[in-house]
């Protein structure tokens, strides 16, 4: 029997102002993102912000609903709307921000497995890397590299 072992390298900021400037920029429109979204069940809000290559960014929030399965994350709102409006148009950065609705969390939420998966898709078939900056409402803030350092193991066309 062997061992497959993997390996990642995730930074991690102190706090927000510690990043690029682009970054804090990007982190402030997920920000507004993350108190638009609508959350009535769950009292927890994520707000995401996509730049893409043409400059242009797109933002999205959690949108939740009743039946619950019908709700849709915030990363998957923001990727599949920057994908409709701006078709073949690479993603270079995400940010992510995620707390209860009093804004008291202040660790990183990471994307979950179904939104790791949908930005894999974009992320592998634009053959470019998608830094990913995650945090809470306050505190650190850690970047990945690319979504492969999150989901090493990703699900591809090679498998179909």
């Amino acid at each position: 029997m062997k061992k497959l072992e993997l390996h990642t390298t995730l930074e991690v900021y102190d706090n927000l102002a510690e990043t690029p400037e682009p970054v804090q920029e990007l982190m402030s429109k997920a920000v507004t993102a993350r108190h638009n979204a609508y959350a009535p069940y769950s009292k927890f809000t994520v707000g995401c912000a996509i730049l893409l290559d043409n400059g242009e960014v797109v933002t999205g929030n959690n949108q939740e609903n009743a039946a619950y399965p019908s709700g849709l994350c915030a990363e998957r709102v923001a990727i599949f709307a920057a994908g409709a409006a701006y078709p073949g148009i690479a993603i270079k950065m995400m940010a992510l921000t995620a707390s209860p609705v009093d804004d008291s969390l202040t660790i990183p939420v990471p994307p979950c497995g179904a939104c790791r998966q949908s930005i894999a898709e974009y992320e592998n078939n634009q053959d470019h890397d998608i830094q990913i900056y995650f945090m809470g409402a306050s505190g650190k803030v850690v970047k990945s590299d690319s979504l492969k350092d999150l989901l090493p193991l990703i699900f591809d066309q090679s498998y179909l």
